[in-house]
């Protein structure tokens, strides 16, 4: 089996609504994403000859990913007060709304969904919360 590995980062604010420390409160984080593909079979022919993927259409994938989330305000569904939102929002804020609670472990989750959906054969995929903190999410 193949494994190919690339990563991207990008800069966010989040909280944990209804955490007991200091989450709670609004603060950011340098979240790195590393992924891993995989595969059986290298291409066999033409500019992609003896590759699974290539190094170039992974790291765009990934980079835009991280792209989409960077420099945003990452909040899940219901965990603030509408006129807060308005407030942000009115503010210019870039704000994401999340079904899930914004926590390494869900991100990881909903990243490789995103990337396998994409249709890469997605391995693993690790969030980095900190430079010595992760999670990561695979189906074995």
């Amino acid at each position: 089996m193949y494994t190919l590995e690339t990563s991207a980062a990008f800069d966010s604010a989040h909280f944990l609504s209804g955490y007991n420390g200091k989450c709670a409160n609004i603060h950011g984080h340098r979240w790195t994403i590393k992924v891993a593909v995989c595969g059986l079979i290298l291409n066999e022919d033409g500019d992609k000859r003896g590759m699974l993927i290539d190094f170039g259409d992974l790291k765009h994938a990934v980079k835009t990913l991280a792209e989409s989330y960077d420099h945003a305000f990452l909040y899940e569904k219901g965990s603030l007060k509408d006129n807060t939102i308005a407030a942000l929002r009115d503010e210019n804020f870039k704000m994401i709304e999340l079904d899930y609670r914004p926590t390494a472990e869900n991100f990881a989750f909903a990243f490789f969904n995103i990337l396998r959906t994409g249709g890469l054969n997605v391995k693993r995929v690790t969030v980095f919360e900190t430079p010595d903190n992760c999670a990561s999410y695979s189906e074995d």
